[in-house]
This record gives C-alpha cells, sequence and structure tokens, in this order.
C-alpha cells in the first residue's frame, strides 16, 4: 500500500482480490485486526468495518467473533419458494427485481441487516454479469434515533439494556452506510443509476415488509426469542431477549396472480407510500 492511509472500502478491495486470486483460500484464516491496522495504517474500527464489507458478501464468516475471520466456503444458492428464511428469500428475490431495467425496492424494517445482506448479494451478481439493470432505487424506513427499543432486552441485566441498545443503533448506522457503499460506489462505478433514501420511523415495526418493483410484496413477523449476548467491552456472556430478522419468515405476494395477492401488494404499497411521505425526519444518501 502507498503512505496514504485506506479507506474501509479500499481494504476490502484489496483483501477481495487476495480472495479471488486464491491468495486467501476457503478456510484460511485472515491476519489478525492488529496484523491489518499495522498493514494498511488505519485505526482498527476501519478495518473492522472492511471485513463487515466482505462478510456482508459472503466472502469471510466469524467476523464477529474473537478470533480471525475465515475465507467463506463457496455457496449453492436455494432455489426460491414461496416462504424461508428472510435472509435467503430476500436474496432471491431481490435476483429477480434486478433483471429489471429499472428496480426499486421499499422496505421497512427493525434494522437494515437483511436488506444489506441481499444488496451486498446483488453487488457480486452485478460483477458477474449476472444481472445488469439501468438504475436502482432504494428507499428504506427505520425506527427513529430517538426511539425507544424494544430488544434486546437483558433477562437478568436490565442495567446493561442502555449499552446494549446504543450498540444496535450504532450497528444500525453502519448498516446504513454499507448500504450506501454498495449503491454510491459498487453499482454506480458500473454505469448504473442509483438512488437510496433512509427517513425515520416514530415506532418500531413488528413486521418487516418489502415492495419490489411496485408488483411484488414480501412480509414477514419478528418472532421473539431467547438468545446469548456478548457484543459488550468488558461484560461476559448473559441472555437477551431479541428478534432475529434473518431467521424470520417471508411471504409473497404478486400482482399479477390477482385476487387477493394484488390486493395485497396494492395495500402494501400504499401503506409504504402514506409512511414515507408523512412528517417523519429525513435522511437522504445520494
Amino acid at each position: 500500500m502507498n503512505g496514504n492511509r485506506s479507506s474501509s472500502e479500499e481494504i476490502a478491495d484489496v483483501l477481495r482480490e487476495r480472495i479471488h486470486a486464491g491468495a486467501l483460500k476457503a478456510g484460511d484464516r485472515l491476519p489478525t485486526q492488529a496484523e491489518l491496522v499495522e498493514e494498511f495504517g488505519v485505526e482498527r474500527g476501519t478495518v473492522r468495518q472492511a471485513l463487515r464489507i466482505l462478510q456482508s458478501q459472503h466472502l469471510l464468516t466469524n467476523v464477529t467473533k474473537g478470533s480471525p475471520p475465515r475465507v467463506a466456503e463457496v455457496r449453492t444458492e436455494p432455489q426460491p419458494q414461496q416462504s424461508r428464511a428472510a435472509r435467503v428469500v430476500l436474496i432471491s428475490y431481490l435476483k429477480e427485481a434486478f433483471r429489471s431495467p429499472e428496480v426499486r425496492i421499499d422496505a421497512i424494517s427493525f434494522t437494515a441487516e437483511t436488506l444489506m445482506w441481499a444488496l451486498g448479494e446483488m453487488c457480486t451478481a452485478v460483477a458477474r454479469g449476472e444481472v445488469h439493470p439501468k438504475s436502482v432505487e432504494v428507499r428504506c424506513l427505520l425506527p427513529g434515533a430517538d426511539v425507544v427499543l424494544p430488544y434486546p432486552d437483558p433477562v437478568d441485566r436490565p442495567d446493561l439494556r442502555a449499552d446494549v441498545h446504543r450498540k444496535l443503533k450504532a450497528q444500525i448506522d453502519e448498516q446504513q452506510k454499507v448500504i450506501d457503499f454498495y449503491l454510491s460506489s459498487v453499482l454506480r462505478d458500473r454505469g448504473i443509476e442509483t438512488k437510496l433514501a433512509f427517513r425515520s420511523l416514530a415506532f418500531v415495526p413488528s413486521v418487516k415488509q418489502y415492495v419490489l418493483n411496485g408488483t411484488l410484496a414480501l412480509q414477514g413477523n419478528y418472532q421473539v426469542a431467547r438468545r446469548s449476548y456478548e457484543d459488550l467491552p468488558g461484560e461476559g456472556e448473559f441472555e437477551v431477549f431479541d428478534v432475529s430478522g434473518f431467521k424470520s419468515m417471508l411471504f409473497e405476494f404478486r400482482r399479477d396472480r390477482g385476487g387477493q395477492d394484488a390486493e395485497i401488494v396494492q395495500d402494501t404499497k400504499e401503506c409504504f407510500d402514506a409512511l414515507w411521505e408523512s412528517n417523519a425526519p429525513r435522511h437522504t444518501l445520494s
């Protein structure tokens, strides 16, 4: 590297090239964060962001664990079906939506994590020449910064609730930045016109919803479950009640099926538009 400080995107590009060139193979451990900090001359947070970018593109695993992440195995994409874990089904339907010349994604969710992962997959598909959209527009509604989050909720450590929620809100901010990177840097560099906007909800949605190209609606309930939590520095592992967007089921409704499906697509689209045009605080990335 040259003497200039590298951005997280530049570091991700270098590591991605090493993986694609075979210098880092499936199952190999990456250098430690400390070693990457020394190699690229950046802060540890910049390295972590670069690793999250590669994780969102399914190139790394174990990024959040204590040991260095590993290069991921090549995945076989399952075929679409009516309901599956949100992470898988959204990727499947985005691949369908990206076959249109003009792509429009409207999303309402608790966090932007599932959307971030799915858009990372689509960036890979675009780079491989599998899809060739002319434009991509994303509108996303998320809980506002001042909204009290119900989850994650520490089971026996209420004193940690504020710290846990601050960490989650910081992660949501990072997810938005990664999505902005995908659209502004990855897709736009390939001649695709992009537009991205986030707006704030005054509540926490209990349902995850997507409308793709105005013709397909995906919906799924967030389900509460008890899980272990170990992401607070200086704190040991403890249990929280939490919802997982990755594990929630999504169900599809298509306008071209007519009947109830068409009504649900139209209703979901109109509800989204009404929320979008309300007086919610605006946060737009272009």
